[in-house]
C-alpha cells in the first residue's frame, strides 16, 4: 500500500491562509484546517454523539440500501472516496461490491488516513487499496482509471455542506470531470427544525467545541502562534435565511493574537468564522448538481426526511 502524496505549495499552507483569514473582514478560514490528527480523532468522536444525527442516519441508509447501491456501482469499479477520514461508511459498500478494481481514499490528514487504511486492508485483504494524501478540494491526481469498470465517487457525511455555494459548484464540476462515464454517491443533509440543528453542533459533552478550538491549538503547536487558550469560545448557530449552521471562534475579551511577526487585534465578541454547514432541499441540491453536469437519479432518504443519499450520473 503505497500512498500517493501530494504536497501543498508553499503559498497554500496553514500559515499563509491563517494570515489571510486574520487580515480580512469578516475573518474566516477554511474548515480543512480542523483535520490534523487530533482534529480528525475529535471528529470521529462527534460522529458517535447522541445529538449528532447525520452519522447514524446516513449509516442506517447505507446499511439498508447498500446492496442496491452496489448494483448501481457495478463490477470492476474504481471507488474514489473524497475526504475519506476513518473509512467507516465505505465498509458497508465494499462488503457488497462485485470484484472492485480498487479503492482510492483521498484525505488531507495523512497519519489518520494511513492508520484507517491499515485496518481496512486487514478486513479486505484482496482489495487493491491506493490512498491519496491530498486536499481533495483542490485539483489532485488520481491513480489510472480501470480499463473496463467505471470510476465511482463516494462523498458521504454531507461534507458538501461545508462549501459555500460557489465552492460546492466548483467541487462538483471537478468531480464530474474526474468521474466521467461513472457516477457520484453523495450524502446531503436536509433542512429541518433549528432546535435539532442547534443541538447537533452544541453537544453537551463539549466535543464539537474542542474540535472547533483545535484550529487555535494547531496554530500554537505548528506555527508558534501566541494565543491565549482561554481567550476564545465555541459559537455555533443556525442562520435560517442562508440555510446553514455557522461555527465561529468568538473572542471572550479584547486581546491580541501574534502569528510569526504580525499582531492581530480582536475586540470582545469578534469572531473567526471556521465552518459553515449548509442544509438543502432535495430539489435544491439536484439543481446544484445539474449545473455541474451531473444527472440526478435515485435518492434515498430516512423516514423523517432528515438526511439523503443521492446517486448522480456523471457526464460521458
Amino acid at each position: 500500500m503505497k500512498p500517493l502524496l501530494q504536497l501543498v505549495a508553499d503559498d497554500e499552507g496553514f500559515a499563509p491562509d491563517l494570515h489571510r483569514a486574520l487580515r480580512q473582514r469578516p475573518r474566516t478560514i477554511s474548515p480543512k484546517y480542523f483535520y490534523d490528527e487530533a482534529g480528525s480523532a475529535l471528529f470521529e468522536r462527534i460522529c458517535e454523539l447522541p445529538e449528532y444525527y447525520p452519522t447514524r442516519t446516513e449509516l442506517a441508509l447505507l446499511q439498508r440500501h447498500a446492496p442496491e447501491m452496489a448494483a448501481l456501482i457495478g463490477p470492476g469499479a474504481q471507488l474514489i472516496e473524497y475526504g475519506a477520514g476513518a473509512l467507516r461508511k465505505v465498509r458497508l459498500l465494499l462488503a457488497h461490491l462485485n470484484a472492485p478494481h480498487s479503492f482510492v481514499p483521498v484525505d488531507i490528514s495523512g497519519p489518520h488516513l494511513l492508520g484507517a487504511c491499515r485496518t481496512l486492508q486487514a478486513e479486505f485483504p484482496a482489495l487493491a487499496l491506493q490512498p491519496v494524501i491530498a486536499d481533495f478540494t483542490r485539483p489532485h491526481d488520481l491513480p489510472a482509471r480501470p480499463a473496463q469498470g467505471r470510476r465511482i465517487g463516494f462523498f458521504p457525511g454531507s461534507s458538501i455542506g461545508n462549501f459555500a455555494p460557489e465552492q460546492a459548484l466548483d467541487f462538483l464540476r471537478m468531480a464530474a470531470q474526474q468521474l466521467r462515464g461513472g457516477a457520484l454517491l453523495i450524502g446531503v443533509d436536509l433542512i429541518k427544525e433549528p432546535a435539532l440543528l442547534h443541538a447537533a453542533y452544541n453537544d453537551a459533552a463539549g466535543v464539537t467545541a474542542a474540535f472547533n478550538l483545535n484550529i487555535l491549538a494547531r496554530a500554537r503547536q505548528e506555527l508558534g502562534a501566541q494565543i491565549d487558550p482561554e481567550g476564545f469560545a465555541h459559537s455555533a448557530f443556525y442562520n435560517a435565511p442562508l440555510q446553514r449552521i455557522e461555527m465561529h471562534l468568538q473572542s471572550r475579551r479584547r486581546q491580541q493574537l501574534r502569528l510569526e511577526h504580525r499582531v492581530y487585534e480582536f475586540e470582545a465578541g469578534e469572531t473567526l468564522h471556521t465552518e459553515n454547514s449548509y442544509k438543502f432541499s432535495i430539489e435544491g441540491f439536484q439543481a446544484l448538481a445539474g449545473k455541474a453536469g451531473f444527472k440526478a437519479a435515485t435518492v434515498w432518504t430516512d423516514e423523517r426526511d432528515w438526511f439523503s443519499l443521492h446517486w448522480l450520473q456523471a457526464p460521458d
